[in-house]
C-alpha cells in the first residue's frame, strides 16, 4: 500500500503580543465576505424576480377582471336586445319604422355597453337579425356579434283547452294511437289553482320535444305536477319557456297588415256576399292544380257561403276580447258563386308564380314567394271531378284571410316525398295559411239539407251552387271528404283553433272515425276539436315539415316570443390592448 503525504506550507506572523497566528485566517475572512456579498446579490435578484412575478400576476389578474367585466357588459347588452326583440309585435315592422330602441346603452357600477339591432339578411323568406353589443371597462373592450332568428315550433297553442261556453273551457286530451311528430309548445294557462297545462289520456306518441310556458312545479316551488305524465315525453319536455304571441290580437293584426301591404294589388280581394242567402259569409274560393308541369290556382271571387248553426264545439274567439270571450260561429254548409263569374272575370286561373312578391327592408330582400290576401273568408277545395284529383300545390305561396279559412278537400304538395309521406328536403313547394278567424276542415255533407232542386242549384237567381269534396250519393250535393284527409300546410290561426267542424255529427267516409293527416306546422290561439276519442270526427296524425326552418315559406308569420342564435351565428372578440 502506498501512502501519500501532503505537506502544506503554513505562513505565520507575530502579533504585538508576541503570539504567532496563521496568515490564512485573513484569507478565509475575505472569502466569507465575498460569499455573503454573492448571496445578497442572488437573494436580491430572487426578491426582485418574485416582486416582478407578483406584479405581473396582479396586473394580469386586474386585466383579466377588467376584460371579463367588459365581456359580461357586452353579453348584458345582447340579452337586453333579445329581450326587447321578444316584446315587439313585429320585428320587421319595428326596423322598417326605425324604432329608436333598436339601439341602446347600459351603464353598470363597473363597465358599460352599447348595442345595435339590424336586419342582416333573409334565409329564403326567414329574416336573420344581427345584434352587435360592445362592452367596455376602462380601456378594455369586448364585442359580441350574433346572428339571431325567431324560434319556430311545429305546433304552438295558446292553451290546450277548448271553449265550452262564452267564458268556460275544458281540457283537450292527447290519446292512445295519436302520433305527434312535431315539436310542441303550450303557453302558460295561468290557472288557479295551478294544474298541468297539457292533458294526456293513455300513451300518445310524442316523437319530438315538448316545451311548456309553465313551471313543472305547482306555483313554481310546490309539488311536481308532471310526476305522473313525465314518462310519456320520450324526447324530453322543457319548462318556463317564452309564450307564443298568437293570443295577442294586436300582434296578429300587425302581421296581417304587413301581408296586405306587401301583396300584389291584383291578388288582394274584398269579396262581397249575396244578400239573397241567409247566414251569409263573403268568400274567395281557391283550387290548386298542376297543368303541364306548371302550378296553377283557380280563383273565384264574390262567393257566398251559407252558414249553418254551430255544433257543440264550434267556437272562435270574440274579436276585441284578447282571447277572454268565445262565441259560436255559423259553420260552412255549402256555397254559391255568381252565375256570371266566368264572363265577368270573377273566376279566373293564374299561375302560382304570378302571385310572387319580394319583401324588401332597408335594401335587404327576401326570396320571392306567392301571396294572396283576402279581406274576408277563403274556401280551399272544389269538386274532384272538375280538376281530377286532390288539391295539388306547386310553388311557394301563403294565403291570408281576415276571416275563416275553410278546407274542403285534401291538400297535397307537388314534388318528392319521403317514405314516411313527408315532403322531402329537396321539395321546393310549400303552402302557408294564415287566418284571423279559424282554419277548419268542413263537413261537406251538410249541404244535403239546404239546396231545394235536384241539381243542388238552390233556386236563387244570379247564383250557382258549387259542389266540393267527393260524391257521397246520387245527388250532386251528397258530399264527403276522403279518408284520410291530408293537409300539407303551415297553419296560423289567430281567432281560434285548427280542427274540424260539426265534429259530433259529421259524416265519416269510413265510419266511425276517419284519419286527418297534417304535414306542416300549427300555431293556434286556442285548441280546436278534431275528433271525439274513439268516435266522431278525426283521429289526428301530425308531422312536422322542418323545411320551414330553412325559410321556404313566403312571408314572416312566426309568432314565437323567443329569438335564438342562428347556427354558427355567435362571435365574440376583443380589441387588442
Amino acid at each position: 500500500m502506498t501512502v501519500i503525504w501532503r505537506i502544506e506550507a503554513v505562513e505565520y506572523r507575530k502579533t504585538e503580543n508576541g503570539v504567532y497566528i496563521s496568515a490564512n485566517n485573513n484569507r478565509r475572512k475575505g472569502s466569507a465576505l465575498v460569499l455573503v456579498t454573492v448571496c445578497m446579490v442572488v437573494l436580491s435578484a430572487l426578491g426582485l424576480g418574485m416582486l416582478t412575478v407578483a406584479y405581473g400576476v396582479r396586473h394580469k389578474a386586474a386585466k383579466l377582471k377588467n376584460e371579463t367585466i367588459s365581456m359580461l357588459a357586452a353579453e348584458a347588452g345582447y340579452e337586453s336586445a333579445v329581450f326587447w326583440m321578444s316584446q315587439q309585435k313585429d320585428m320587421l315592422s319595428a326596423l322598417y319604422l326605425e324604432d329608436p330602441a333598436v339601439s341602446g346603452a347600459l351603464n353598470f357600477a363597473q363597465g358599460r355597453c352599447n348595442y345595435n339591432i339590424e336586419l342582416y339578411t333573409f334565409v329564403g323568406s326567414r329574416p336573420v337579425y344581427r345584434i352587435v353589443s360592445v362592452g367596455q371597462n376602462g380601456s378594455f373592450s369586448r364585442t359580441v356579434d350574433v346572428l339571431v332568428v325567431q324560434a319556430i315550433s311545429g305546433w304552438d297553442m295558446g292553451m290546450c283547452r277548448i271553449p265550452t261556453s262564452s267564458t268556460d273551457t275544458q281540457a283537450v286530451f292527447f290519446a292512445d294511437s295519436e302520433i305527434i311528430d312535431m315539436p310542441l309548445h303550450v303557453n302558460d294557462y295561468e290557472d288557479s289553482p295551478d294544474k298541468i297545462d297539457i292533458h294526456i289520456k293513455g300513451n300518445p306518441q310524442f316523437l319530438q320535444p315538448v316545451s311548456m310556458g309553465e313551471s313543472r312545479y305547482q306555483g313554481g316551488t310546490g309539488p311536481d305536477k308532471y310526476s305522473s305524465a313525465i314518462s310519456v315525453f320520450d324526447e324530453g319536455i322543457y319548462f318556463d319557456q317564452p309564450d307564443n304571441k298568437v293570443t295577442d290580437e294586436d300582434i296578429v293584426q300587425d302581421k296581417i297588415d304587413r301581408f296586405e301591404d306587401s301583396t300584389n294589388a291584383s291578388y288582394r280581394f274584398i269579396p262581397v256576399a249575396s244578400t239573397s242567402v241567409s247566414n251569409r259569409y263573403a268568400a274567395v274560393q281557391l283550387e290548386f292544380f298542376v297543368e303541364d308541369g306548371v302550378g296553377k290556382v283557380r280563383i273565384t271571387n264574390d262567393c257566398t257561403v251559407r252558414g249553418k248553426y254551430a255544433g257543440s264545439y264550434d267556437y272562435k274567439i270574440k274579436a276585441g276580447t284578447d282571447g277572454s270571450i268565445y262565441e259560436k260561429y255559423n259553420i260552412y254548409s255549402y256555397h254559391y258563386m255568381p252565375s256570371d263569374a266566368e264572363t265577368s272575370g270573377k273566376r279566373f286561373t293564374c299561375q302560382v308564380d304570378d302571385t310572387y312578391v319580394t319583401q324588401s327592408f332597408s335594401g335587404v330582400e327576401s326570396e320571392p314567394g306567392g301571396q294572396i290576401y283576402v279581406n274576408g273568408n277563403v274556401i280551399i277545395g272544389g269538386d274532384k271531378t272538375e280538376h281530377n284529383g286532390d288539391q295539388l300545390v306547386k310553388g311557394k305561396i301563403s294565403i291570408i284571410a281576415t276571416g275563416n279559412i275553410w278546407i274542403a278537400d285534401s291538400i297535397n304538395l307537388d314534388g318528392p316525398h319521403d317514405a314516411d309521406g313527408k315532403p322531402s328536403d329537396d321539395n321546393t313547394n310549400i303552402l302557408g295559411l294564415v287566418a284571423q278567424g279559424v282554419i277548419k276542415v268542413v263537413d261537406p255533407g251538410l249541404s244535403a239539407s239546404y239546396p231545394t232542386d235536384g241539381s243542388g242549384g238552390g233556386n236563387i237567381a244570379g247564383l250557382v251552387y258549387v259542389p266540393i269534396a267527393r260524391s257521397g250519393g246520387s245527388k250532386q250535393y251528397n258530399r264527403v271528404l276522403p279518408d284520410p284527409t291530408v293537409v300539407e300546410a303551415a297553419l296560423t290561426v289567430g281567432g281560434g283553433g285548427w280542427g274540424a267542424e260539426n265534429v259530433g255529427n259529421r259524416k265519416a267516409y269510413s265510419p266511425p272515425q276517419d284519419d286527418l293527416i297534417l304535414r306542416g306546422t300549427i300555431t293556434e290561439a286556442i285548441r280546436g276539436v278534431v275528433g271525439m276519442i274513439g268516435s266522431n270526427g278525426y283521429l289526428k296524425n301530425y308531422y312536422f315539415d322542418d323545411r320551414v326552418l330553412e325559410g321556404i315559406l313566403p312571408g314572416d308569420i312566426w309568432l314565437q316570443g323567443k329569438f335564438i342564435p342562428a347556427p354558427a351565428g355567435w362571435h365574440d372578440y376583443r380589441v387588442s390592448q
